[in-house]
């Protein structure tokens, strides 16, 4: 597994989506390193400078969060709890491995994609063609090597482009044959919040692994609803940060935003400490408000290391309390038994 990371303290693992990389995290990792914190970015599994298993059946869940579990393991101890923030799929791991994993979590920031409780009635696949038919984009990208011929016409470099210059809150839709919907040598200006080098540094890494590794996250959204069956109806249990911008294509499907602000949200994650809805934001909202989210991320840990401290102090003090009170208890105790009255406590 690649990782790049910076700085010294508390560990913060940064989790990116598709198609990302560690580097989506590139403005968090300086900031979060000169504020204290050690900020840790792997490409995952399938991305980037990480192996990428052939089999597309090797990405699931339980594969990936493994994955971040052996890097925790190595980084940070088997003991230790982390600070975890994920970004689009990155979200979805960290909801997984929070699920999974509680005790290894401290507190969650999660970007762009809510909390999805299992519904034990209907698989995903099944839902969204319902709601959005074939030419959904997840819906393409369940045919092996189907949409990864279509990028590969229009090449790499303008694929990252079109997704981070995608800024509808409409869902995306790929029609066989047309994909983005532009013709080939079609300019795509860039926001100003993203340069010609970021583009660049995105597109040499996905020249050289394609984007099957990416895509087979979306191949295993029925196999990890299989896989997570136990968990139906499981409550998340760490603290939990959200931050979405309101044009963003996931925030504004079907049903969506009723659950994160009518309740849904909040019984599913009962310790949700906050949503933020950043207005006129898109989809990539940690790069295109890099300081904001920066600033969220480090407000949100600071409290909770402070806290975690304040109830480790009161635990230690109340574990001293206890100890002399039995300790007072004992002495007590033992004086009476020597004392010519003693019998009395044994009547």
């Amino acid at each position: 597994m690649h990782v790049a990371e910076k700085g010294n303290g508390p560990v913060i693992l940064l989790v990116h989506g598709f198609p990302e990389l560690w580097y989506t995290w590139r403005h968090q990792i300086m900031a979060l390193a000169s504020l204290g914190y050690r900020a840790i970015a792997p490409d995952l599994r399938g991305y980037g400078d990480t192996d990428a298993p052939d089999s597309a059946a090797k990405y699931t869940c339980f594969d990936v969060v493994g994955d971040l579990i052996a890097l925790l393991d190595a980084v940070a101890g088997e003991e230790e709890k982390v600070f975890v923030v994920g970004h689009d799929w990155g979200a979805l791991i960290s909801w997984y491995l929070c699920l999974f994993r509680p005790d290894r979590v401290k507190a969650l920031v999660n970007l762009s994609v809510a909390f999805n409780p299992r519904n034990p009635n209907r698989k995903p696949y099944e839902t969204l063609r319902a709601l959005y038919g074939d030419d959904y984009y997840v819906c393409r990208f369940q045919e092996p090597g189907e949409i990864e011929a279509e990028f590969a016409e229009i090449g790499a470099a303008t694929v990252i482009k079109e997704f981070y210059t995608y800024r509808s809150p409409k869902p995306l839709f790929m029609p066989k044959g047309k994909c983005f919907g532009h013709p080939k040598d079609t300019p795509i200006a860039l926001p100003s919040w993203v340069s010609e080098e970021d583009m660049d540094y995105y597109a040499s890494k996905f020249e050289k692994t394609g984007f099957t590794g990416g895509i087979n996250y979306y191949r295993n959204i029925d196999r990890n609803w299989e896989l997570t069956a136990p968990w139906t109806g499981a409550k998340m249990q760490v603290p939990v940060k959200f931050i979405v911008g309101d044009q963003d294509l996931v925030y504004n499907l079907y049903g969506t935003k009723d659950y994160i602000h009518k309740g849904g949200f909040k019984r599913d994650v009962p310790f949700l400490q906050e949503v933020v809805v950043m207005e006129g934001v898109g989809h990539f909202v940690n790069e295109e408000k890099a300081d904001e989210v920066t600033q969220h991320i480090y407000d949100f840990f600071s409290k909770s290391q402070s806290s975690a401290v304040k109830n480790g102090s009161y635990a230690k003090y109340l574990f001293v309390f206890v100890s002399m009170c039995a300790l007072f208890m004992s002495y007590m105790f033992a004086r009476a038994s020597l004392s010519p009255m003693s019998g009395r406590f044994f009547e």
